[in-house]
């Protein structure tokens, strides 16, 4: 049977192949290949999304028929659909049918084309979307010339993003550094950021930024308060400082003030930003809740060496091990989706399915694809980022958009 597949390499670095292949399901695969490979196989028959990314109430997803669409907050005009109105079912977005990957940032989103080019919409304040200007688009842009773009995040106000050769760009707010150019002035522009061409994965958080090589080794730079560089102190960095001696890191995500991450053995590490546990480890003294500093420098979460993929988001993370889904941190609006609003500060599992395969991790509520193509979300539902045409009405566990 022929089928469509979504590399996983690091969740968000997922690539839609649109060919078909012969190749193995994710049942008939070694636990140990998927740990590594993190290969998840969707039918082509009735896989219907492929990819999603969410950040502060909105939300972007691909089909597998390339065609992008969004829902939730819109009034920076970030779902790209002409408008700044917010949609509670999923909207399409223009009429292309060639989006690769796309990133939501707290009111923009930036994505890529097959074709390489790559386009920004939404709020411009800091010159996010690269266009060389300030304005707002509320539609897609395109953003200069080049057909080289390979990947790219959207973090609070500021955009990094890596082309084919290995090259790091970044724009937008630099009030911290984020940019890791050696400045804090804002970019309307992409701008270099130093010289190296062996960038492997970028990601945008809050007011930081971390990053791969292709040597396996891990960077940061930007704000830094709660330790969420991971370089054992709390000080701010304006170009990219490297964490700890480590050559072995698969993948890494930037939250709001964590960041958590994976090795290529399958571990799991996270530091920084911890007043729920988000970073996997216990809070300190719960005197003031979102001023906590959790780990300074990467710290083990648990002993499992199967971790695939994982996301952080401003006071929780999720992840994906062998297919299934697991939550922590903060979950007053049910983030976590187990059920509860109880914060939890270790990896708890949500619900007994073993065929998840992308999920993303936002402000307050999270959204994610089965390895069927079905998509689905939870928690807060105040501007219908949920997508199941309510609004206002959080969700405590996983519901299904569309069937």
């Amino acid at each position: 049977m022929k089928k469509w597949f979504l590399t996983v390499a690091a969740v968000t670095m997922a690539v839609l192949s649109a060919c078909a292949t012969d190749s193995q399901t994710i049942s008939e695969q070694q636990p140990q290949q998927l740990a590594q490979e993190a290969v998840i196989v969707l039918p082509k028959a009735n896989a219907e999304w492929a990819y999603v990314s969410v950040s502060m109430s909105h939300t972007i997803a691909i089909k597998t028929d390339g065609s992008l669409w969004g829902w939730g907050g819109n009034h920076n005009g970030q779902l790209g659909d002409g408008t700044t109105t917010a949609r509670t079912t999923p909207a399409r977005v223009g009429t292309e049918t060639n989006w690769r990957y796309v990133s939501a940032g707290s009111g923009h989103t930036v994505a890529i084309r097959t074709d390489g080019t790559l386009w920004a919409w939404g709020g411009n304040h800091s010159g996010q979307l690269g266009d060389g200007t300030t304005t707002a688009r509320t539609t897609p842009a395109r953003v200069g010339t080049e057909t080289n773009w390979r990947y790219v995040s959207a973090g609070s106000g500021h955009t990094v993003a890596i082309r084919t050769d290995g090259t790091l760009w970044a724009w937008g707010s630099n009030f911290e550094g984020q940019l890791g150019d050696g400045t804090t002035t804002a970019r309307t522009t992409p701008a270099r950021v130093g010289t190296e061409t062996n960038w492997r994965y970028v990601s945008a958080g809050s007011g930081h930024t971390v990053a791969t090589r292709t040597d396996g080794t891990l960077w940061a730079w930007g704000s830094n308060f709660e330790g969420q560089l991971g370089d054992g102190t709390t000080t701010a960095r304006t170009t990219p400082a490297r964490i700890g001696t480590e050559t072995n890191w698969r993948y890494v995500s930037a939250g709001g003030l964590h960041t958590v991450a994976i090795r290529t053995d399958g571990s799991l590490w996270g530091w920084g930003g911890n007043a729920f546990g988000q970073a996997g480890a216990d809070p300190f003294v719960m005197l003031l809740r979102y001023d906590i500093i959790g780990p300074t420098s990467p710290r083990r979460i648990g002993s499992a060496t199967g971790w695939a993929s994982i996301s952080a988001g401003f006071g929780h993370t999720i992840a994906i091990m062998y297919g299934t889904l697991w939550a922590w941190g903060t979950n007053d609006w049910g983030e976590l989706g187990d059920g509860t609003t109880t914060y939890r500060t270790i990896p708890t599992r949500i619900g007994t399915e073993t065929n998840w395969a992308v999920v993303s991790a936002g402000m307050v509520y999270t959204v994610a694809v089965k390895s069927d193509g079905s998509l689905w979300t939870w928690g807060s539902n105040e501007v219908g980022q949920l997508g199941n045409g309510g609004e206002g009405e959080m969700s405590l566990i996983p519901i299904r958009i569309g069937q």
